[in-house]
């Protein structure tokens, strides 16, 4: 079985040569690739007798001769040997089969066992694979057991590539409002518009990248590297996507941290980089935040392209069936990342249940697998009924909407589902909105300031963004590489992308709100060192960093945005710079020159994003965004995370991801005692607050498993063992807003876990609460109430391979950022 898992693309079925079919492409007629029926015997023989031989050579050439349909000869392949690379990721057999025991799951596994026993083996097989359709996926109908192709769209910030749709806020940013409300508003919104056109799967929310990599393309698209941040988000969300009736996918489990060699080189033969990480980091940083997804009921799982622990994600058994299905008791299905597939009975066996776009490696050859016992017909009725349970979840077999969804040459009337959503939009993009510098009594504006210059190709929208119909700004096919997007930035590049119905640009909104106070403007969106107006009240500098999926980001910085910035600097006095950034964006270039007087990290804030920018620049909004990673000063002070791993010419590329083990971010500049320029969780406001009143209590045995381990005894539910959910003890404290206008407080509350210090593995401090507090009046005082489970206190021990409440004194710290903390106190468990 291991020998299928890791050797799979080699002795793989028959199927379409992944690197030909276009992400959401229909599924058509593309050279096939296969092995000899005789090479192929030979080739896994050798490879299962040169497991007896320890001491094989990692660059041991074997010969593997490939088939081209329409070609009269054999071409020979020679890659290097993996069977050094043999057990990293140990096999796990046979699949988990969901049976309902998530009580949420019960009665939806019921109606699916039924419905797949009426199915023929060709039906259920019919269902584990991608067929053409209208959809970026789409799933076939069986029409005599009135079952419907369910469609599958992209993704976690739009439906993307439609028209009348909401372009919403990127995952980051709405990480960065710290507000657990807002993100329950953003998925029940986000869920509608999915809901109302008829698709059934939407591909989101996002937990992996979680943002190890700080160049890495994607990271924007979720909630930041800290888990326990991503994590609320990715639950919140989910949950309320899933309350509007469309099933949500999690994506990509796990590890898919950068972009850079991400995917098998079938030209070449070069493998994916392969994540190398240890148990503990898994379970602690990368797991975390998908236990709160399946939590709330998450009905679909993404494997991602690149390799654990050399062994491909959507083939990886000790993922997928270990960890996914039995550790956690998901009862959802697993889908392939677009042409993700490297094997067929490998990724079968391993616990994959539906292949995208198309057939991959299964299709008639999967039966041809059942037929000669390599997958059981058990696993595929398993297949089968894990996708027909999500259907069944979320209602979908009653009533449904009617699919409308269409390309941009066909014509159809509209189907407007944007609703009211651009005013959740501009909230959400004013509180994600951080300012990290703001002195001089520059912010608010107000009606003092009544010439403003407004400088920077960031301040209008781009002249020519619908280069491809289905990407705002631009599809793959141009934007590889960029640094800076020409033009205001809303969204990052590739999957993960929006098509806004409008933008409001930076320069749209000043102007509307100038004008009607009477002011006037200046401004330049071209030129690197505009003219000069030194009667102006306040220049306003637009600079953005870009970043895409396909690609690793090459900087954190560019010289033509910080020289513009100087350049302006260098004769007005009140210097606003606002950064539009889909990640991390170095300011050390501009941010001491006294000239600059506030800086605004404004994000990826949607289709509104000049409105929620004035909202906060004039006051309107008190800013209270927080930023969900550190910005330090110096590109070296993130260390061996801050560029992705797999050089062109390696064979078997490797990143090891144990190396920093978890102490991700914060975590390691914490460990490491570098100072960062902003760190994790700080953001200013217009306003002051002051903590008191620090409480703890702890929960009482006799009410809940306070021991070291939960019980053995309860069964494992979609989230994992109950007991982890369990309050354990509560904590609170009292905010006062203490200045002199209406303000929102984000309270955060670290935890240190007892002997952190001598392990040195275990971070100082963790995030484990967050609450938004407000807005409160000036002088108003309201009580924060924290509440602590045993996952929260815990650690994953990889021995008892279970989660461990350690017994000792837990460090309770309070404050409104990382490193600003203002209350402590301590818990004890004897």
């Amino acid at each position: 079985m291991k020998c299928l898992e890791n050797i799979g693309r080699y002795a793989s079925f028959w199927g379409p040569n992944p690197r030909s079919a276009g992400r959401g492409s229909a599924v058509g007629k593309t050279p096939k690739w296969k092995l000899s029926t005789k090479k192929a015997a030979i080739s896994v023989l050798s490879a299962i007798q040169a497991l007896a031989n320890p001491h094989t050579s990692r660059t041991h050439q074997k010969t593997i001769l490939i088939e081209q349909e329409h070609r009269d000869e054999f071409v020979p392949y020679k890659a290097p040997s993996e069977l050094p690379f043999y057990g990293r990721s140990p096999p796990v057999y046979p699949a988990p089969t969901a049976n309902g025991t998530t009580p949420l799951w019960s009665h939806p596994h019921h109606l699916a066992s039924l419905l797949v026993s009426n199915l023929t083996l060709q039906e259920k097989l019919n269902l584990t694979i991608g067929h053409a359709g209208p959809c970026v996926g789409n799933t076939a109908p069986i029409p005599r057991l009135s079952i419907p192709s369910l469609c599958i769209a992209d993704g976690p910030a739009s439906l993307r590539g439609q028209e009348y749709v909401s372009a919403f806020p990127a995952g980051v940013h709405l990480a960065a409002t710290f507000d657990t409300d807002l993100m329950s508003l953003y998925g029940r919104a986000l869920g509608r518009e999915f809901h109302n056109r008829g698709v059934n799967i939407a591909l989101g929310p996002i937990a992996g990248p979680i943002g190890r990599i700080v160049k890495g393309g994607r990271s924007w698209e979720g909630g930041g590297p800290d888990p326990y941040l991503a994590g609320k988000l990715f639950g919140k969300v989910t949950r309320a996507m899933q309350e509007q009736g469309v099933v949500a996918v999690g994506k990509h489990w796990v590890g898919n941290e950068q972009e850079t060699r991400r995917r098998l080189d079938w030209d070449n033969g070069r493998h994916a980089v392969s994540a190398e990480v240890d148990d503990r980091t898994l379970h602690e940083v990368y797991v975390w935040p998908f236990m709160e997804g399946l939590k709330e009921g998450m009905g679909g799982v993404m494997c991602s392209y690149q390799r654990v622990n050399h062994s491909y994600g959507c083939q990886n058994s000790k993922l997928i069936n270990g960890v996914l299905k039995q550790e956690l008791g998901f009862e959802g299905f697993v889908v392939s990342d677009w042409d993700g597939q490297v094997s067929g009975v490998g990724s079968a066996n391993a616990g994959l249940d539906l292949v995208m776009p198309g057939k991959g490696f299964w299709g008639s050859s999967l039966e041809e697998a059942v037929r000669n016992g390599s997958v059981s017909e058990e696993r595929v009725d398993d297949m089968a009924r894990r996708v027909l349970a999500g259907w069944y979840l979320l209602g979908q077999d009653r009533g449904y909407p009617e699919r409308a969804i269409w390309g941009n040459l066909e014509r159809h009337g509209a189907v407007d589902v944007m609703e009211d959503h651009g005013g959740l939009i501009r909230e959400v993009g004013a509180a994600g909105t951080v300012v990290v510098k703001n002195e001089k009594g520059t912010l608010p504006l107000g009606r003092k300031r009544r010439l403003v210059c407004v400088f920077g190709y960031d301040a209008q929208v781009k002249a020519s963004p619908w280069t491809n119909r289905d990407r705002y700004g631009g599809g793959y096919e141009e934007n590889y590489g960029w640094e800076t997007f020409n033009g205001t930035l809303i969204t990052g590049g590739g999957s993960g992308s929006t098509t806004p119905p409008y933008v409001v640009s930076p320069f749209e909104a000043i102007q509307h709100r100038v004008r009607k106070e009477g002011g006037i403007l200046r401004w330049d969106f071209w030129s690197g060192n505009p003219t000069p107006y030194l009667n102006a009240d306040a220049c306003a500098v637009f600079i953005n960093s870009y970043a895409s999926e396909s690609f690793d980001r090459k900087n954190l910085t560019d010289k033509f945005s910080d020289d513009l910035v100087l350049n302006v600097a260098s004769w007005c006095s009140n210097t606003i710079v606002i950064v539009h950034s889909t990640s991390i964006r170095l300011v050390e270039a501009f941010i001491t020159h006294p000239n600059v007087t506030a800086v605004v990290m404004a994000g990826l804030p949607g289709q509104e994003s000049g409105n929620s920018l004035v909202d906060i620049l004039w006051g309107d909004v008190n800013p209270s965004g927080r930023l969900p990673y550190t910005i330090a000063k110096s590109e070296q002070d993130y260390g061996a995370v801050l560029d992705p791993a797999g050089a062109e010419d390696e064979d078997f590329p490797e990143d090891d991801f144990s190396r920093e083990g978890v102490l991700l971010d914060y975590r390691a500049f914490d460990r490491d005692g570098i100072t960062p320029r902003f760190e994790f969780g700080f953001g200013l406001s217009y306003t002051s607050f002051s903590y008191s009143s620090l409480h703890t209590t702890v929960k009482p045995r006799v009410d809940t498993n306070m021991g070291e381990w939960p019980e053995k005894n309860k069964e494992i539910v979609q989230g994992g063992h109950p007991d982890l959910w369990d309050v354990v003890a509560v904590v609170t404290c009292h905010i006062t807003n203490t200045g002199d206008l209406h303000g929102a407080e984000v309270a955060q509350l670290y935890l240190g876990v007892p002997n952190s210090e001598k392990d040195g593995k275990t971070p100082v401090r963790q995030l484990r609460g967050f609450k938004k507090v407000g807005p409160l009046a000036p002088g108003e005082t309201r009580q924060v109430i924290f509440e602590l489970t045993r996952r929260d206190l815990s650690v994953w021990d990889v021995f008892k391979q279970q989660w461990r409440m350690r017994r000792g004194e837990y460090k309770v710290q309070i404050g409104a950022s990382s490193r600003d903390l203002r209350l402590e106190t301590v818990i004890i468990l004897e």
